[in-house]
C-alpha cells in the first residue's frame, strides 16, 4: 500500500532531469536564430546576381545596417522584459542628433560641448518617461506616444525655426568635430571590407546587456518586475527606480545612435527617425521578447536586428520592388511570434 502511494507521488518538477534539446527550445532566442538562418539561405538564393553567402562586402552592408536599429534595440529589450515599452525611442535619436548640432552651431562651440548637452537631453527624455509611468501608473504606450508627438513636433518646429530649413547646418567645420567622429562613426579597412565602429559597439552594448541579465542581481530585478512588479515589489525589488533606468538606457542609447548619425552625415534632417520606434520593438519581438514582460534576450533582440538588415539588403539584391518591404517586416514579425510562441510551447510541454 505504501508503495502504491509513493509511486502516485509526482517528482518534484526542480528535480526532474531535462535534456539539451529542451534547454535549447526554452531559450527565448533560440526561434530568432532559426529564423535568421533561413532569411540568410533564402536570400542567398533569391539574390542569384550576387555572391550573398560568400562575399563578405555584402554581409558588412547588413550588419552595418542592423546595427543602426541593434544599439537602440538592445535597452528596448531590456525594456520590454522589464513589461514597458517606449515608442519615443526612435525620434528620440532625432532629436539628440539636432541637440548636438544646433546648439554647437548656433553657440559656436566645441563639438564635444553639443555631444554632452544632447547627453543631458536624452537622458532627461528618459527620466521624464519613465517617471510619468511610474508616478502616475498610466500604461507607458499611452505616454510614450505622447512624448513621440511632442518631440516629432519640437524636432521639425524648432529646427525651422532656428535655421528657417528642415535640416541642421553643417558642423564638419566646428573645432572637435573630427575626434568625435572617429569615437562615434570611424570605420576600417580590413581585407578591402569597410567595416564601422557602430558595428563593434553594438556587439559590445549586447555582450555587456547579456552579461547583466544572466549575471547580476540587476538581470534578476528586471525579469521580476516585467514577470510580477507586486511581487517584485513585495520582496525589496525597487520596481520605480529600475522603471526609470530602463527608460533612460533607452534615451542613453538613442543619444548614441543620434551621435553615430549625426557624425557620419555632418548633418541631420528634422523628420528622420519616425517609424524607427517600431523597428526596436520588432527586433525585440523577433528576438523572443514577450510583449507582457518578464521574459527575452539581448542576444535575441540583436538577432532580432540582424534578420532586420538582412531583409533590408537582401531586397535590394535579389532585385524586388522595395515598395514590398513593409509587407516582408510585417510578415517577418507575424512569423516571428508565430514561431517562437510554438517553440516555447513545445519547450514547456517537454519539462
Amino acid at each position: 500500500m505504501a508503495e502504491t502511494a509513493a509511486s502516485t507521488v509526482k517528482p518534484d518538477e526542480r528535480l526532474v532531469a531535462v535534456g539539451p534539446l529542451t534547454r535549447l527550445l526554452v531559450r527565448p532566442d533560440i526561434g530568432a536564430f532559426l529564423g535568421a538562418v533561413g532569411v540568410f539561405l533564402a536570400f542567398g538564393y533569391f539574390a542569384s546576381g550576387v555572391n550573398w553567402i560568400g562575399d563578405p562586402g555584402i554581409a558588412a552592408g547588413w550588419t552595418d545596417q542592423a546595427a543602426q536599429y541593434g544599439i537602440v534595440g538592445v535597452p528596448v529589450a531590456l525594456l520590454m522584459i522589464g513589461g514597458e515599452f517606449d515608442l519615443s525611442a526612435g525620434v528620440a535619436v532625432t532629436s539628440a542628433s539636432l541637440t548636438a548640432s544646433l546648439f554647437s552651431y548656433e553657440f559656436t562651440t566645441n563639438a564635444w560641448v553639443g555631444v554632452l548637452v544632447a547627453l543631458a537631453v536624452a537622458l532627461f527624455i528618459g527620466f521624464l518617461n519613465g517617471w510619468i509611468v511610474v508616478r502616475t501608473g498610466i500604461p507607458s504606450f499611452l505616454v510614450t506616444l505622447g512624448t513621440f508627438f511632442m518631440l516629432q513636433g519640437l524636432n521639425i518646429a524648432l529646427t525651422q525655426t532656428i535655421t528657417n530649413q528642415v535640416s541642421s547646418p553643417d558642423i564638419s567645420t566646428l573645432q572637435g568635430f573630427n575626434s568625435a567622429r572617429q569615437v562615434f562613426s570611424a570605420s576600417w579597412t580590413i581585407g578591402g571590407v569597410n567595416i564601422r565602429t557602430s558595428v563593434v559597439y553594438w556587439i559590445v552594448f549586447v555582450i555587456i546587456a547579456t552579461w547583466i541579465l544572466l549575471r547580476t542581481y540587476i538581470g534578476n530585478w528586471i525579469f521580476s518586475v516585467g514577470g510580477n512588479a507586486p511581487a517584485a515589489r513585495a520582496v525589496g525589488v525597487p520596481v520605480g527606480r529600475m522603471k526609470i533606468g530602463l527608460f533612460m538606457a533607452v534615451g542613453f542609447m538613442a543619444w548614441f545612435t543620434g551621435m553615430h548619425t549625426l557624425f557620419l552625415f555632418n548633418t541631420i534632417q528634422s523628420g528622420q527617425g519616425i517609424g524607427n520606434e517600431f523597428v526596436y520593438i520588432i527586433a525585440a519581438v523577433v528576438g523572443g521578447c514577450l510583449l507582457t514582460g518578464g521574459y527575452g534576450s539581448a542576444v535575441g533582440a540583436a538577432i532580432g536586428a540582424l534578420i532586420f538588415g538582412m531583409v533590408n539588403q537582401g531586397i535590394v539584391y535579389a532585385g524586388w520592388n522595395p515598395d514590398w518591404f513593409q509587407f516582408f517586416v510585417g510578415l517577418l514579425l507575424l512569423g516571428a511570434i508565430l514561431l517562437n510562441t510554438y517553440i516555447r510551447r513545445r519547450a514547456e510541454a517537454s519539462i
